[in-house]
């Protein structure tokens, strides 16, 4: 079997989306994810002019020579773009092994290691009434795990609280992104965040009782001390987890947060490589891996990460909101099905504009995820209803303090 064919589509159904479908001379496709929210033509670009000629005339099943090959020959590794693209090849040739198998992926990676995957949602509120109103409405909606995100007094709009005006009309959660040729300043003031937040889990734990897993996302805002403070201030409300408490560039700064303060910490959705956990997973410095395959590499290294951090009881929490697409995001739960180390996955609802595009097996129920048994990744891209969504720029918004200073958003 050889590969005759390497397509690549960007689509815009509520948000921008990059797929990479590859046909083999036998008529199978195989399709990957190869969305970077904000700099998707870079990655498309990179796909079309500098990798799916390499492809040409390859046997779609050497998936580990493949992903070897385009990492190595490129000389200039890592980086979320060259990534995201190697990401799509995988997992296309994934999908193109399992449907010639017969199938599921998970199947392929050592089958399953549980009946489902514990899934977490979004709630979040501009004040503590909304935001009671946002976790009842994702109970309902079956979730058994709940992200808080409020707003904070003082500030005029924060990551994560979808009752903020958006120019696009979505939530603004749900894509962050605005339309247009330039970002979206925002405002951030990290001493009234850290006052705040406290208060909210407090009013949180108060009303809905000691046992729902909450999660908080710092997006990165923090200096290590600060997320140490944090940590420390938020123990009495027995979090799931704290995440991207700190830029992790700064690795260092994570031994200063974990001698503070006992609350699970979880880290890597800029993440590109397993190098950028080498120190992270073997000193123990985070307790779930936050990577997701679109920015990765895909499958292949994503279950290798998992592998290494088994060794250390680390388990894992894949980046999953609406910036995965839903191929990106079957291929984070065949891994999560097939891995023993499974802790949690974060799970937007896509747009029904962006389930019309990509038509998938998987299915939520109870709140739990499964990428159901189809062959492959269990994912078909319709490239007519994909036609109907032009691209449209948008850039994710960013901060600055009260004194003008750009701040990580």
């Amino acid at each position: 079997m050889k590969i005759i064919a390497a397509d690549v589509f960007v689509t815009s159904p509520s948000r921008n989306f990059v797929t990479l479908r590859i046909t083999t001379e036998d008529g199978v496709t195989g399709i990957g994810d190869a969305t970077l929210n904000g700099r998707e033509l870079a990655v498309a670009a990179y796909l079309k002019e500098h990798v799916a000629q390499l492809l040409i005339g390859k046997d779609p099943h050497r998936i580990e020579d493949t992903w070897q090959f385009l990492y190595r020959s490129s000389y200039w590794r890592r980086g979320p773009v060259t990534m995201a693209a190697i990401a799509a090849v995988d997992m296309a040739l994934w999908d193109i092994k399992g449907k010639v198998a017969g199938m599921p992926v998970y199947q392929l990676l050592g089958g399953a290691s549980r009946n489902g995957l514990r899934a977490y949602g979004h709630a979040s509120g501009a004040d503590i009434p909304s935001l009671f109103d946002s976790v009842r409405e994702h109970l309902e909606l079956g979730y058994k795990s709940i992200r808080i995100q409020t707003a904070v007094p003082g500030i005029k709009a924060v990551y994560g609280v979808a009752a903020q005006a958006q120019a696009s009309g979505e939530r603004y959660d749900y894509e962050p992104a605005g339309r247009g040729n330039f970002p979206l300043e925002e405002d951030w003031d990290t001493r009234a965040y850290l006052r705040h937040l406290p208060t909210v889990f407090e009013a949180v734990r108060n009303e809905f009782g000691p046992e729902i897993p909450l999660l908080h996302d710092g997006h990165h805002r923090m200096t290590p001390i600060q997320a140490a403070k944090l940590g420390k201030a938020l123990e009495p409300y027995d979090l799931f987890w704290l995440e991207d408490c700190t830029p992790a560039e700064n690795q260092e700064g994570l031994r200063l947060v974990r001698q503070h303060t006992t609350t699970p910490l979880a880290i890597g959705e800029i993440f590109n490589t397993v190098w950028d956990y080498q120190t992270l997973i073997k000193e123990q410095l985070i307790d779930y891996v936050r990577a997701a395959s679109t920015h990765f590499g895909g499958i292949s290294p994503l279950k290798k990460v998992m592998d290494f951090a088994a060794q250390y009881q680390i388990k894992s929490g894949f980046h999953g909101p609406t910036d995965i697409s839903p191929v990106g995001f079957a291929a984070q739960l065949h891994v999560g099905l097939a891995i023993h180390n499974y802790g949690i996955q974060e799970y937007m609802q896509h747009s029904d504009k962006t389930n019309e595009v990509f038509q998938q097996s998987m299915t939520f129920k109870d709140g739990y995820l499964h990428p159901g048994d189809n062959p492959g990744i269990g994912v078909e891209f319709n490239e007519e209803a994909a036609a109907a969504f032009p691209y449209q720029q948008a850039y994710l918004p960013y901060n600055r303090l009260v004194d003008g200073t750009v701040h990580d958003w």
